[in-house]
């Protein structure tokens, strides 16, 4: 399977940097599979093509302002940090932006100096241990110094307006049902619900189900060679509980659909089932690749972003709809115009 046939070609003025002016007022382009057809909505359409009796599964983590900007304190160059995961008190596990070998033992300061981070250790991929400390409650510390952590093409100018766009990017860059705190990067297929249309959903008969999956670094992860199969994901941690292992089992049961809202939820799903589709209630870590081949056991439909081209999460989308038919549809979407990546628009897959 080669790299290059999940290949596509996206003008960079189709890359989303803002949100939508509502969560449910993006696009969404339905793909029906049996039909093979393409339809035009808006995000609060999805009414129209979800059922009393469906599972809606949503990944519930939550994002950190976990990007630090600082300085060295003995060269005063800049220096930036996305914490990634605390492995104990204080002390996190973090990408570290320039990666040089002289920095082991430097300090680095954020803000006026009351935030400070000592690098004690360089691993491979940029990857370091740095050990935190402040004047105050440090998690009030990050959540005053921390940024949201952007994907690197959504681009923020510096300057006015730095502090209104962030506050919007929180708000914004977060689902409405987050709630576990442990991503680096939102779960985006989830961006486009709001409360209200999720009341209505559930006035409808639709069950919103909650998973979760905290992303890291390996769900972005390029792939690097051109052989696919090559390819290893990074272990991530999940959680799935008895009572949503019973809420989708008792879907399936009845005959309704379980319909995942992104790649992290499907996953989630796939991780957590039998042969048969049952889902079993299950906590740790996965790494589970999804790619054209891959037999599902327990989606029936997927609710997803527009994805980066040779991407993990593209390679996902293939494997649900099949390649050619999900190239056409993203040529489809390029052609009138939709808004792609984290703060674009969607699709769903029936």
């Amino acid at each position: 399977m080669r790299l290059s046939d999940f290949d596509y070609y996206l003008p960079p003025s189709l890359i989303a940097q803002h949100p939508a002016p509502r969560r449910d007022s993006s696009r969404l382009l339905v793909l029906n599979r049996r039909e093979d057809s393409l339809t035009h909505e808006r995000f609060f359409d999805i009414v129209k093509y979800l059922n009393a009796g469906d599972a809606l599964v949503m990944n519930n983590t939550k994002v950190s302002p976990s990007r630090l900007a600082g300085r060295r304190e003995d060269t005063g160059g800049e220096t930036e940090l996305l914490l990634m995961s605390e492995l104990s008190e204080g002390r996190w596990e973090a990408l570290i932006k320039p990666h040089k070998k002289g920095l082991v033992g430097a300090t680095i300061l954020f803000g006026t100096g009351d935030l400070k981070g000592e690098v004690r250790e360089l691993k491979e991929g940029g990857r370091g241990i740095v050990v935190l400390s402040s004047e105050g409650p440090l998690k009030k510390k990050l959540q005053e110094h921390g940024r949201t952590p952007l994907p690197p093409y959504i681009k923020r100018e510096k300057g006015k307006g730095t502090l209104e766009t962030e506050m919007m990017d929180r708000e914004r860059y977060q689902t409405v049902v987050a709630r576990h705190d442990g991503s680096i990067a939102a779960p985006t297929a989830g961006l486009h619900f709001s409360i209200e249309l999720l009341e209505k959903l559930s006035a409808q008969g639709v069950k919103v189900v909650a998973v979760t999956l905290h992303i890291g670094p390996g769900t972005f992860m390029p792939v690097r060679r051109e052989d696919v199969l090559s390819h290893k994901m990074e272990e991530e941690y999940f959680y799935l509980s008895s009572q949503s292992a019973e809420e989708i089992n008792r879907v399936r049961e009845a005959g309704g659909r379980v319909v995942c809202v992104g790649s992290t939820a499907a996953r989630t799903l796939e991780a957590c089932s039998r042969s048969d589709g049952t889902i079993e209630p299950t906590s740790g870590t996965s790494n589970l690749f999804i790619y054209p081949g891959y037999e599902f056991k327990a989606v029936d439909a997927l609710i997803t972003n527009f994805h980066l081209p040779k991407s993990t999460l593209l390679l996902l989308v293939c494997a649900f709809a099949g390649r050619e038919r999900t190239l056409s549809t993203y040529k489809e979407a390029v052609t009138k115009g939709y808004r792609f990546y984290s703060y674009g628009d969607a699709m769903m897959i029936i």
